[in-house]
Parts: structure tokens; C-alpha cells; sequence
């Protein structure tokens, strides 16, 4: 059974939430949670609280209720460029230049271990 979680159009550049989503992909949720919750960057916030969306949406069904959080894992994350908001930044001598202002799509899919 599987969890999943998107957010659309977030304020940061796609690159920059790369660098925090890979440092997750593959491991435990509760090792993902607390990388997350103690990273410095500022797109580690916006990442924590997709994951505990998934999280909830994989609880939320299952038909007892009832996951346990030791069994489940982060089985994949993605970050997809958004729209840009194009604005002009003054140049010299009249010119103008363009400057863009990215955004990005975050999925964040949450499964739980197969335990024989």
C-alpha cells in the first residue's frame, strides 16, 4: 500500500529543493523526519510537511487505521520545475535584463515494507 503526496507551485527554485529531497529518497520516514526537521536549508520545511502528508494519506488508507511508522519508507521523491514568473531587472545604460523566478512541483510517494 502506498501513500502519496504532491505540492504544487512552491517558491523555490527546483535545484535548491533537489539538494533536500535527495537526502531522504530510500530511507525509514522517522530518519527521513528528523533529517528533515534538523536540516538548515529552508526548502527542508516545505519537504517535511509533504512527507507528513504522505504519511497521513497512507494512514488515512488503510482500512484498520492502524500503520505502524517503524514500517514505513520514503519509496520515491521527485521534484518537477513550475511555472516562472518572469520580471525585468533595471540594466545599464536603458537596458533591460530578464530575471526568473522559479517554482516547483514536489511528490513524495511513502510505502509501507513488505515484513514475511
Amino acid at each position: 500500500m502506498e501513500g502519496k503526496a504532491i505540492n504544487r507551485y512552491v517558491g523555490t527554485s527546483p535545484r535548491k529543493m533537489r539538494l533536500v529531497i535527495d537526502l531522504i529518497r530510500g530511507k525509514a520516514v522517522s530518519e527521513a523526519l528528523n533529517i528533515l526537521h534538523f536540516s538548515p536549508k529552508h526548502a527542508s520545511k516545505t519537504a517535511e510537511k509533504v512527507l507528513r502528508s504522505a504519511i497521513s494519506n497512507l494512514q488515512n488508507k488503510d482500512a484498520a487505521g492502524h500503520v505502524a511508522t517503524e514500517d514505513i519508507y520514503v519509496k520515491e521523491c521527485f521534484v518537477d520545475g513550475g511555472a516562472m514568473m518572469k520580471r525585468i531587472l533595471p540594466a545599464p545604460m536603458g537596458r533591460a535584463f530578464r530575471m526568473l523566478k522559479r517554482s516547483n512541483h514536489i511528490t513524495i510517494v511513502v510505502a509501507q515494507r513488505n515484513n514475511p
